[in-house]
């Protein structure tokens, strides 16, 4: 059975579950997701629904939003289940006539996916969407492993999970708060 690349969604911390309305579970198969906005006024969005725009990959199977996902292999019966998960979202949820038409949408959908993972497996991939034009254009950064970080029994899918870093607390600075649900509310502005 051959394999093929596809993009994972990966959480390495809480944040994606503050900053979208509906964040993909870690694990799922992932889409750019633009096709969510096809239709949309994007200089109307604000707060999560633009923060998805701008920044969210989306889960094949429960349309949630992951900001980084990470290059992994997919075996065949696993892109034929992503096909199917996100064809049937296709179907029900945007009103694609068929399922054939739906599947090759789908299809469609998964192939660009797989174009984004010319970079070695377990490379992490964040994107950036911004419409001009009247068009969605999407850029794309590339996020590699730390040197060691491939531990042995190291979880895949959290390789990159050190998110923050210890540090000394300088007992007579003033303190600094930051309000996430109200950065996330804002559109992270």
């Amino acid at each position: 059975m051959s394999s093929m690349r596809l993009p994972r969604t990966i959480r390495l911390d809480p944040s994606d579950t503050f900053v979208f309305e509906h964040a993909a579970e870690p694990g799922e198969w992932a889409v750019t997701g633009s096709f969510l906005f096809a239709d949309v006024d994007v200089g109307g969005l604000t707060g999560k629904r633009l923060a998805a725009f701008r920044s969210g990959f989306v889960g094949v199977r429960s349309l949630g939003f992951s900001t980084l996902v990470v290059v992994s292999e997919a075996s065949e019966g696993e892109l034929e289940e992503a096909v199917e998960q996100l064809t049937r979202h296709i179907r029900r949820e945007f009103g694609a006539p068929s399922d054939e038409l739906a599947r090759g949408a789908a299809r469609e959908e998964l192939a660009v996916a797989a174009s984004l993972c010319s970079p070695e497996i377990n490379s992490v991939l964040a994107m950036h969407r911004t419409a001009a034009d009247g068009e969605i254009r999407e850029q794309f950064r590339t996020l590699v492993p730390r040197a060691g970080a491939q531990a042995p029994g190291a979880d895949r899918l959290h390789l990159h999970a050190r998110a923050f870093a210890l540090v000394e607390v300088d007992e007579d600075a003033p303190e600094e708060r930051v309000d996430l649900l109200g950065l996330a509310d804002r559109g992270g502005r």
